[in-house]
């Protein structure tokens, strides 16, 4: 008979991607298996597991409104009907074992799951545990992690080092650096830096990026920048005119790789999807950290790295200030850029999908 298993959670890509790629592992490793997800009506979940080849069902959960109390006054309510309909969605679809990835959806339903006796796994991405997690992770029978150290969140016996499941096609670079160029029109022989803000941009990126066009143009530098669909169209009417030929500026990124395999710089976000992909990449790396997340998540994953020599972190509010004179002299000392890749090299795990998988079938056994 074939086992079932629900996976819950996302609401970004960060907790989406690593998601799919263990549904993906699940598959391939026991091809009948059936796999449900559950994630938070309205968020991006809804829509990218169906376009990966899984069905998803949604909760009516939403987070704590931090800027807004009133829109806080339906929470409860919204919690009880999501635990309710947490646990119909358990009975009928017959779950072996909950996985959960982070996010709203994975609240609710792994409380419930464990409620039935569900066995159940977490899969932190951070390096700092989220307040769900906590809580979750007393009545875990797995926490997978990317991070050493979190032995101070969850107990020791239930931990395992797996590192984050990535997207494999991603970080697919080698031998693709002639083609990716091509591809952005862009010179080889140049020295070429991504700026990758994520799926929704990052203003403090895209400041620093628009104050060092001239920079950029003066030292012969290309540039790669994804300002985020949420900022693209305003930064295209004003720019249009200006843009220098050796900055490329799309909303999106559809193909990572070749962003990646082009670069010889990458100045990023620190999100924990993201920084595992960068380790699988193996080149230097700038993070300037998000100040918008929960628990300031962000600072405390690029400081593991910066504390291992393996990326330069700067702060988002010293960025405009100090982002693009640490980029020059990045391009300036080439010993220090390949020290720095091949630091965040020795980072890189592969195999944490198949992993995890592994270990969420063990459960059910």
């Amino acid at each position: 008979m074939a086992h079932k298993i629900i996976i819950s959670g996302g609401g970004t890509g960060g907790h989406i991607f690593p998601a799919i790629a263990i549904a993906n592992a699940l598959r391939q490793l026991e091809p009948d298996v059936e796999i449900l997800f559950v994630g938070a009506k309205g968020r991006m979940e809804m829509e990218r597991v169906p376009a990966a080849g899984y069905s998803i069902v949604g909760l009516d959960i939403q987070g704590i409104n931090r800027k807004s109390l009133l829109k806080n006054i339906t929470l409860p309510f919204k919690m009880i009907s999501s635990l309710m309909r947490a646990k119909r969605i358990i009975r009928e679809f017959k779950a072996d074992v909950a996985v959960g990835v982070g996010g709203y959806a994975s609240g609710p339903l792994l409380m419930m799951a464990n409620t039935l006796g569900v066995p159940t796994l977490i899969q932190e991405q951070n390096s700092y545990a989220g307040v769900t997690n906590k809580r979750l992770g007393n009545k875990a029978a797995r926490i997978c992690v990317a991070y050493e150290g979190m032995e101070q969140f969850f107990s020791r016996d239930k931990l395992l080092l797996t590192g984050n499941p990535i997207r494999r096609a991603s970080v697919d670079i080698a031998g693709k650096k002639e083609e990716a160029l091509a591809s952005f029109g862009l010179k080889e022989g140049k020295k070429t830096v991504l700026f990758t803000g994520g799926s929704l941009g990052a203003k403090t990126l895209n400041d620093c990026v628009r104050g060092g066009l001239s920079t950029f143009e003066g030292h012969d530098i290309q540039v790669i920048w994804q300002c985020g669909s949420y900022y693209y169209e305003t930064l295209d009417s004003e720019l249009k005119e200006v843009l220098p030929k050796n900055v490329v500026m799309v909303p999106f990124l559809q193909r990572m790789d070749y962003a990646y395999a082009a670069s010889d710089l990458i100045i990023s976000r620190a999100g924990a999807g993201t920084i595992s992909e960068l380790c699988a990449i193996g080149k230097a790396v700038i993070l300037v950290p998000s100040p918008n997340v929960a628990e300031d998540h962000q600072t405390k994953n690029a400081h593991a790295l910066a504390v291992k020599q393996a990326a330069v972190l700067i702060k988002d509010d010293v960025a405009r200030g100090e982002l693009l004179d640490t980029i020059l002299s990045l391009f300036e000392d080439e010993s220090k850029r390949a020290q720095l890749g091949v630091e965040i090299k020795k980072l890189a795990k592969l195999e944490a999908d198949e992993i995890i998988a592994k270990e969420v079938l063990k459960l059910i056994r």
